[in-house]
């Protein structure tokens, strides 16, 4: 799949940010400095607003004031994910780059990573971290769980302790930003892509400025995403369940059977008739409530909404 826009600069450095006033001006500074030595002024870094509440906006502005930089704003929040795939649609770059405002991923890394795309002629170079500073052990052990579950229910191969962080050619990132889907599992989404992929190992380090906006909801929200967008082990498990349960009924039965013939009658038999009946009202609710979500998915996909809206977009002097 061949752009419709006109690759006319070597590199484009996509930045999705969110509250992220305190960080900014270094965020600029160390990509800027990190594009030159790689590819001399042929870059643009692009800065995506998602509908933040402080003065990140007003400071995007102003950078773009004397440096290489886009600033594009968005309505409205829409969440990481989208916010990338709108700095993804806007980039004129051969090469594009992803890394989060908050600099746990050095962008100082940049120069090796376009190396290393050169040597293996991969189309994908991803971050992959050998150690996480500045993060707490839940949040480590959490992400480590999550990645190896993942990687153990999917078709697709999605590499284990990687984040956003990657170096990609310019047909992957306008494969990226075509594809219509809602629930966007950017890194899901890249590995189910194919090309040729290599990993990149880098120590991530700790948050530069502010805090996560990753709160623990938004991590559960995520691991959703991921796991209905990448896998069916929940309809399996569910299934699986199903057959379960009812092997138990024909047990359950034969037996109520057997002893209603042969056996005497013994009273109490209403507990474990109860109990019975709350654990399969339990699994129909979590089977309805699984549903139910692939369901949602399905009905907001089919409104054909906007994936985003621009509201603004400021660019440099050099643009």
């Amino acid at each position: 799949m061949e752009s419709s826009r006109v690759c006319d600069l070597e590199l484009s450095v996509v930045v999705p940010c969110y509250n992220e006033v305190l960080g900014l001006h270094e965020l600029v500074r160390r990509c800027c400095d990190s594009a030159v030595t790689a590819v001399g002024d042929s870059y643009e870094l692009i800065l995506v607003d998602d509908g933040s509440s402080d003065r990140t906006w007003e400071t995007m502005v102003y950078l773009t004031a004397h440096q290489n930089v886009v600033a594009i704003k968005l309505s409205r929040n829409y969440g990481h994910e989208v916010a990338l795939t709108a700095g993804l649609a806007a980039v004129r770059g051969r090469a594009v780059l992803i890394i989060d405002a908050d600099l746990q991923d050095p962008p100082e890394l940049l120069a090796q990573m376009l190396q290393r795309m050169k040597e293996t002629s991969a189309d994908v170079v991803y971050g992959q971290r050998t150690s996480r500073a500045g993060e707490t052990w839940f949040k480590k052990w959490t992400s480590r769980i999550f990645y190896r579950l993942l990687e153990r229910s999917t078709d697709v191969l999605i590499p284990v302790d990687t984040g956003d962080f990657r170096l990609m050619s310019r047909r992957i990132a306008d494969i990226i930003a075509q594809m219509p889907e809602r629930d966007r599992f950017i890194r899901g989404m890249v590995a189910s892509i194919g090309f040729k992929q290599v990993a990149f190992a880098y120590d991530r380090h700790a948050r530069y400025a502010g805090s996560t906006k990753y709160p623990v909801a938004k991590l559960i929200r995520l691991a959703a995403d991921a796991f209905l967008g990448y896998s069916m082990v929940l309809q399996r498990f569910l299934s699986i369940v199903t057959l379960g349960l009812l092997v138990v009924f024909v047990g359950v039965a034969a037996y109520t059977l057997y002893a209603w013939i042969y056996l005497a009658v013994v009273p109490g038999w209403w507990a474990s008739l109860m109990l019975f009946i709350i654990v399969v009202s339990f699994f129909q609710l979590v089977a309805l409530s699984i549903i139910g979500e692939y369901v949602g998915r399905i009905y907001f996909s089919t409104k054909n909404r906007p994936l985003f809206i621009v509201e603004s977009i400021a660019r440099g002097r050099n643009e």
